[in-house]
């Protein structure tokens, strides 16, 4: 009943659109993905058996994103939600919450990964959300996503299964690049400072240090003090870090102000941490962010 009240306010709306010279939404099934990481692993896994809704638009901050009232509606009515969980979504845990009482099936990225928890700052404890930093995590997702749209009426399992495949042969090159690019550096090299506690899974799969963040918190919300950015100053100096790290969602101010504050000649370089770019962007897919962060990880931290 829900998903035939939904494809009703569908046609009604394909109409409105079809006078507006506006395409027609797609009838097949719809899976709603947050954050547009996931929501791009998704459409990997689908292979084009699926229309696939991303709410997080490229460039957001996956902590402070908010949707529409319109995409609110259409968590309600998908065929399955895909969320990261962990906390990652913090503003959109009401309407995650009011879809599955709707009845969409949901599934929680994170509720099926070994969860590491941060090892430093003010969140040292608490779970931490970004798993997709270790591309191995991922082959736990593609399996979940590959077994939840397998139970979605219309979606051919040959088909899915082929897709799932081929992009697990992705991943493990990703991998096999990742290891070989970090294993290249010093171990006394592989220390990382960025805007907030975004790399506990590279870390502790890629034996990396992490020396700090700049907001001390597990998310971009917190607002670091001065003895904050005193005491990573200290230990940014004592680990003798080359470069620091400022993520593409965030504005870099902080990372700059405490470059400068440092002492030291310390540059500051971008990754694409926490989303994905546009299609004409450095970092336009997964595999393609973690290609891009791995090459300029390798090369600020380099001797």
């Amino acid at each position: 009943m829900r998903r035939l009240l939904w494809l009703a306010a569908a046609a009604v709306a394909a109409l409105i659109m079809a006078g507006c010279g506006q395409p027609a939404p797609s009838q097949g099934p719809q899976i709603v993905v947050t954050t547009n990481i996931l929501g791009d692993v998704t459409r990997q896994v689908l292979g084009g058996q699926a229309t696939v809704i991303t709410l997080m638009q490229p460039g957001a901050d996956p902590h402070s994103f908010d949707i529409s009232a319109q995409q609110a509606a259409q968590l309600g009515a998908a065929d399955l939600v895909v969320s990261n969980g962990l906390g990652l979504e913090e503003g959109l845990q009401q309407n995650l919450d009011r879809a599955a009482a709707a009845g969409a099936p949901l599934l929680v990225a994170g509720d099926m990964i070994d969860v590491v928890s941060y090892s430093v700052g003010d969140a040292e404890g608490a779970p931490d959300p970004h798993f997709w930093t270790d591309p191995g995590a991922m082959f736990t997702i593609v399996d979940a996503i590959e077994a939840a749209a397998g139970r979605i009426a219309g979606i051919d399992t040959g088909k899915l299964a082929a897709s799932a495949s081929a992009y697990r042969a992705q991943l493990a090159e990703l991998d096999s690049e990742m290891t070989a690019a970090f294993a290249a550096l010093p171990r006394e090299r592989r220390a990382l400072v960025t805007n907030h506690h975004v790399f506990g899974y590279l870390a502790e799969r890629f034996d990396f240090r992490v020396v700090g963040a700049v907001i001390p918190g597990g998310t971009t919300l917190a607002a670091p003090s001065a003895a904050d950015l005193r005491q990573l100053s200290e230990a940014i100096t004592s680990a003798g870090v080359p470069t620091i790290f400022a993520e593409s969602s965030q504005p870099d101010r902080l990372v700059q102000v405490l470059a400068k504050e440092a002492g030291v000649d310390v540059q500051v370089r971008e990754l694409f941490t926490e989303s994905l770019t546009g299609p004409d962007g450095e970092a336009p897919t997964y595999i393609d962010m973690m290609r891009t962060n791995t090459q300029r990880i390798v090369q600020g931290l380099a001797p």
